[in-house]
This record gives structure tokens, sequence and C-alpha cells, in this order.
């Protein structure tokens, strides 16, 4: 009985160390079910207790081992399921991150392009490239943007025969050159209007060229529709002795249009770097300087209130032989000639390179040059006398007020 007594109290002790096991007790339950199975299997008592106390402790080793296994795995799965929801996270968060930068990078995109097209928009007629879908006539075009040397200009590459921004011919320049003289007109005696009292707006228009360029028929054709009362016209020769005894702007200044007044150079301070420049008339240091005395000038010109309008005629080479040809073949043009032209010729390209230089020191923002192909009469006079006009437009001129009482005069005037 003894021994049934104690087989039945270690079978019991073994079933609730496997309950305790299954309840998740753990590694204590397991020492216990041992020590169990080790007090009743005590040494000298082989028997079935002692087998049966070993299979119960294996039994619950088992257990053991299972629950740990499981909790294991258990841990292993809420660890790659842990694993695998930060990763989808990470997914979820790289992609937002991936499709904001997306939609930045997009947005970057379109507002640069944004700005891009803004930029070009108010670049249009900027230059001759921005204009050559535009032509004479069209609300945007201007001979002003169209005919500018910009930096980098390269007169060699101008074809003097072109006709840029002009769409007509020969007869359609003619009519279109008359119907501008009438606003010309206009806008010129409203200058001299608001200059009356000394102290408004002028314009100088400066004419420079090769020989046989047109300057002369610029200044009949263009200058010639203008109430010469309000013109201040100057040809620039060779310097008087007067002149030469000062500085070479001393005779420029003293050309410069008063309040009101059209300014016209036919030819210019220009010339102290060009014939002098090219004839070696005064040592290189010298006339190298003269660019930027040019633009200062110039710049306190514009400080006065004169709107400087240069304009280069360009001819070829070619052009100016016909043109020479002629003045020796028609009796009427002998005056035109000068035997010193052809010695001039001779140094075409000295006088090219100069009038680089010029366009290249001193077409400035204030001041720019302006490039007409002059191979063709007709298109060279629309061109100026456009250029002319554009400038005038932009000084939005008013007729002045009146400075006295004009119902009062009126009735003084009726009882006269």
């Amino acid at each position: 009985m003894a021994k049934t007594s104690k087989n039945k109290k270690a079978a019991d002790r073994a079933d609730e160390a496997v309950e305790t096991l299954v309840r998740g007790a753990g590694a204590a339950a397991t020492s216990d079910a041992g020590d169990a199975a080790s007090d009743d299997a005590k040494p000298g008592k082989k028997s079935k207790d002692t087998d049966q106390g070993t299979a119960e402790q294996e039994i619950a080793k088992d257990t053991a081992k299972k629950s740990k296994d499981d909790k294991g795995k258990k841990a292993k799965d809420d660890k790659g399921k842990k694993a695998k929801d930060d990763k989808a996270k990470d997914d979820k968060a790289s992609k937002k991150s991936k499709d904001d930068d997306k939609g930045k990078k997009a947005k970057g995109t379109r507002d640069k392009d944004d700005k891009g097209a803004k930029r070009d928009a108010a670049l249009d007629g900027a230059s001759s490239v921005t204009t050559e879908s535009l032509a004479f006539g069209d609300p945007d075009f201007t001979f002003s943007e169209t005919l500018r040397a910009e930096r980098g200009f390269v007169l060699a590459d101008v074809d003097t025969r072109a006709t840029p921004g002009y769409e007509g011919d020969k007869k359609s320049a003619a009519m279109d050159l008359v119907e501008g003289q009438t606003e010309l007109s206009d806008l010129q005696e409203r200058l001299w209007a608001n200059g009356k009292d000394g102290d408004g707006p002028s314009v100088l228009l400066l004419v420079q060229g090769m020989d046989t360029s047109g300057k002369g028929g610029i200044m009949r054709h263009v200058v010639g529709a203008t109430d010469p009362g309000g013109v201040k016209y100057t040809a620039f020769k060779a310097p008087t002795p007067e002149e030469r005894a000062h500085d070479f702007l001393w005779r420029i200044d003293r050309a410069l249009p008063d309040a009101g007044q059209l300014g016209v150079f036919d030819r210019s301070q220009y010339e102290d770097v060009l014939v002098v420049r090219v004839n070696e008339l005064v040592p290189r240091s010298e006339w190298m300087r003269r660019y930027a005395q040019i633009n200062a000038f110039e710049r306190a010109a514009l400080a006065r209130g004169i709107t400087v309008v240069k304009v280069m005629l360009h001819i070829s080479s070619d052009e100016q032989k016909a043109r020479l040809g002629e003045r020796l073949d028609r009796p009427d043009k002998y005056y035109k000639y000068n035997p010193g032209d052809i010695a001039e010729r001779a140094r075409w390209d000295d006088y090219m390179e100069a009038y680089q230089a010029v366009l290249a020191k001193t077409s400035t923002k204030g001041a720019p040059w302006h490039v007409v192909p002059a191979d063709r009469k007709w298109y060279a006079r629309l061109a100026v006398q456009q250029l002319l006009l554009e400038h005038l437009r932009g000084l939005d001129l008013e007729w002045p007020a009146a400075t006295f009482d004009v119902a009062t005069e009126q009735e003084r005037l009726a009882q006269t």
C-alpha cells in the first residue's frame, strides 16, 4: 500500500507539474516535477516507480520544451509581424516621401517653367532672336529691340541687304514712310512745346556710318519732315583749330540739344575712336581711354533729360563701291565725291574692326546702338524714322497745360 501510495503521489505531482507547465509556469514547474521524481526514486529502489517517475519527468521536460518552443515561435512570429508592420510603415513613409519629393520636383519644374515663361514673355522683343516672328505692324513689334546691338553682337554677321522686321517692299516702305511723317511732326511739336519753359525733355538722333552709307538721305527723308525751328542739326567734320585746342568732347557738348529740341548728329564723337584709330592720329593709349569717356559723357546727357538714339548705317563694301561709281558717272553727284574716299575704302577691314569695338564698348543700357542694314536705302530710312518715333512715343508727351485763365483770355479776345 505504501508503495502504491507513493506512486500515486508521484503521479499526482507529475500531473500537477504538467498542468503548471500548460498554464505557463515554465522552468519552475519542470524543476518541481524533477525534484518529486528524484525524491521517490531513491537509490536501491529499482521498481516501476522509478520507471514511471522517469517517464513522467520526460513528459514534463517535453511539455516544458514544447511550451518554450511555442513561446519562442510566438515571440519570433510577433517579432516578424512587428518587423513586417514596421517595414510596411517604412515603405508607406518612403512612398509618401518619394511622392512628396516627386510632387515638389514637379511643382518646382512647373514653377521653373512658369518663371521661364514669364521671363521669356518679359524678354519678348528684347533681341532680334525673340522678335523674329514679329514684324512691322504687329502691336508688340519695335525696331528698337530688333536692331539693338546686344552684348555679344557681331557686326560681320549682319546681312546688309536684309530688312529685319519689315515684310514689305520699296513701294510699301515709301507709303509707310509718308504715313510716319505725320506722327513724327506731331510728336516733335509736342516735344518743342514741353521745352518752352526750358525744363523739358529733348532727343538726340546720332547717325554714324561709312561714306555713302546714306546719312544724307536720313537727313532729307526723316529729319526733313520735322519743324526745323525745333531741330538742332550738326554735321561733324574734321575738327577746326579751335576745336583741336580743346578736349575731343568739347565740340560735342556744345552741340547737344536744349530742352524741347530734337538734336541731330551727322557723324559724332565716335569719329574720335574710328577715323582717329584707323589713321593713327593719336596714340593708342589715348583713343583707348575715349570709350570710357564717351560712356560717361552720354550718362551725363541722359541725366540732363536727353534721350539718346544711336544709329549705325551698315553697308557692304560692294554697295559702297557701286555708290561711289554712281557719283563718278553722274555730273549731279560729283559734288558728293571725295578722292580721299578711295584711300579710306582701302582700310575697310580696319574700319569694320573699329566699328565692332565701338559697338562692344559703348552700346550701353541707357544709350544702346542700333545697327541698320543700309544696302537698301528705302529700308534704312523707314527703320530710322521708326526708331525715332518709338523713342518719342516713349516720352508720353502731352500738350502742356495753359499757364493762364483760358476763359478770361477768350473774353478779352472777344472785346477786341
